[in-house]
């Protein structure tokens, strides 16, 4: 790896400044045609927050070029779910993003207009309507086949008895930025397959970290998600005047400033929870302009 050390030292003085002394892990990793020229703690595992449907989708696209999912099916929308760990659990609408799902439950939808609005409004309840029927083992077969270390899937979203015992879903830097790599390749799938489903991660409509940080109108691809301790995005940029780049931005630890042994869950936290969050935001929105800037230099 070559790195651009003006670029390098932008990104390490932004961190700090946006940091402010909390205690946040802050992985980052650019990526050309020609491989990877900035990398800061590329292999850290993170919990993947809303990233992890990024391999999900990759996943029921390659399962219907196979033949295995027909997209175009109504499935029945329900908030049922079984528990990896025991039981059963249902999803709070008051965490999810996108009414559209919420207001068909108890009737049906095409599986793949749920594909897409686990990304373009990041659904919780399209997410694990879709992972119910694409199952988790191809979904790891999808990661595989995107070469995505550190990537993983382990439980559907909501299943707090699945991560009670031990099933998570994490992800790198490095590994959201392969998948996003083999998608632009056309590896990750059947090349007409890769450019659909970068068409589903541009349409994506939850702008709240690397789009801003870009030129209006500019061209990309991603993904992003956040919760009380974790903010990020992993995106693939197209610029009109240079050859494109990936951008994977990943945030863990304390944004928020709360008091030592505070519930992040707890409502009167949430204020708090919302203003951190903004921070995580602004960061990846920073880091997005800086690499912009220097694109030419990539």
């Amino acid at each position: 790896m070559s790195e651009e050390p003006r670029l390098r030292d932008e990104v390490a003085r932004l961190i700090d400044e946006h940091c402010g002394g909390r205690a946040v892990d802050v992985s980052v990793e650019v990526r050309t045609p020609d491989g990877p020229v900035l990398e800061r703690e590329p292999l850290r595992p993170h919990y993947a927050a809303s990233t992890m449907k990024l391999p999900v989708l990759v996943a029921a696209y390659r399962q219907r070029d196979r033949g295995q999912l027909d997209l175009d099916a109504e499935m029945r929308v329900h908030n049922d779910f079984a528990s990896l760990g025991s039981g059963r659990f249902a999803l709070d609408p008051a965490d999810d993003s996108d009414p559209q799902v919420w207001d068909r439950l108890g009737g049906t939808a095409p599986l793949g207009w749920l594909c897409r609005r686990m990304v373009v409004r990041s659904s919780n309840l399209a997410t694990d309507l879709v992972l119910e029927q694409v199952g988790f083992d191809p979904v790891a077969e999808a990661i595989t086949a995107c070469r995505a270390d550190g990537v993983q899937v382990g439980r559907t979203i909501g299943d707090f008895g699945a991560q009670g015992d031990g099933h998570s879903n994490r992800v790198t830097a490095a590994g959201l930025a392969a998948t996003l790599w083999s998608l632009e390749r056309g590896t990750a799938a059947a090349p007409d397959t890769c450019a659909e489903l970068l068409d589903v991660l541009a349409a994506n409509e939850v702008d709240t970290d690397v789009r801003p940080g870009l030129p209006p109108g500019t061209w990309v691809a991603h993904k992003n998600g956040w919760v009380s301790d974790a903010v990020h995005d992993a995106a693939l940029v197209r610029p009109d005047d240079a050859p494109p780049f990936t951008l994977v931005v990943l945030t863990s630890g304390a944004w928020a400033d709360l008091p030592t042994g505070a519930d992040p869950d707890a409502p009167e936290h949430q204020p708090a929870i919302e203003a951190g969050n903004k921070r995580g935001h602004a960061l990846i929105r920073t880091l997005a302009a800086a690499t912009w800037r220097r694109r030419h230099q990539l």
